[in-house]
């Protein structure tokens, strides 16, 4: 009996052991959760569907801005994403569209006022030219926009490629940073060297 008794105590004391090892490794585990859901948010503030944003100076429109999906980020950089695309137009004084910008994905910066539009981004301007990037700048206070990587801008009469270019934010007035392929010099712009 005596022998009986001591493997009981022993089959409680193991017991006992089990059960507060597994508390303990418990309430390690919700220690764990409790920290991963109080550590910085870094979940959107605010979120909007199908939003038309608008741009305007002196009750002017300058910028229409749509997104099907806006999230909106506070803290030390705040900004706005747009991971379902984005479509801009830009507008002159008789609230004529001058250029319209395209992208499947983008990102502003509220307080640098710089916009990166990324994946498939497509510029056009009222004279037809179509610019083709996969990663754009739109830097709002100095009115450009301009690339680093590799562009195609399809004029009416050719197709120009480069590795970058900067242009006025209407895409009206624009160069092509280290262009490549074959290019159209128009021959009233050529002199010819007499033959000596």
């Amino acid at each position: 009996m005596h022998t009986s008794n001591t493997v009981l105590k022993s089959l409680y004391l193991v017991a006992a052991v089990s059960i507060t090892a597994a508390l303990l490794f418990s309430c390690e585990n919700n220690i764990e959760t409790i920290n991963t859901l109080t550590a910085k948010d870094n979940s959107p503030f605010e979120i909007s569907k199908n939003i038309k944003l608008i741009y305007s100076e002196n009750s002017k429109i300058l910028v229409q801005l749509k997104t099907p999906l806006l999230e909106r980020y506070l803290g030390e950089r705040p900004y706005m994403e747009m991971p379902k695309g984005v479509e801009v137009f830009f507008y002159d004084s008789l609230m004529h569209v001058t250029s319209h910008l395209k992208a499947n994905y983008a990102i502003s910066y509220e307080n640098e006022k710089i916009t990166e539009a990324r994946n498939n981004v497509i510029v056009v301007n009222e004279k037809h030219e179509q610019l083709n990037t996969e990663c754009l700048f739109w830097d709002e206070k100095k009115a450009i926009i301009y690339s680093d990587v590799f562009v195609k801008i399809t004029t009416p009469d050719e197709v120009l490629f480069g590795e970058g270019f900067e242009s006025d934010e209407r895409f009206d007035k624009w160069i092509i940073r280290k262009p490549k392929g074959s290019f159209t010099i128009k021959e009233d712009n050529v002199k010819e060297k007499p033959v000596r």
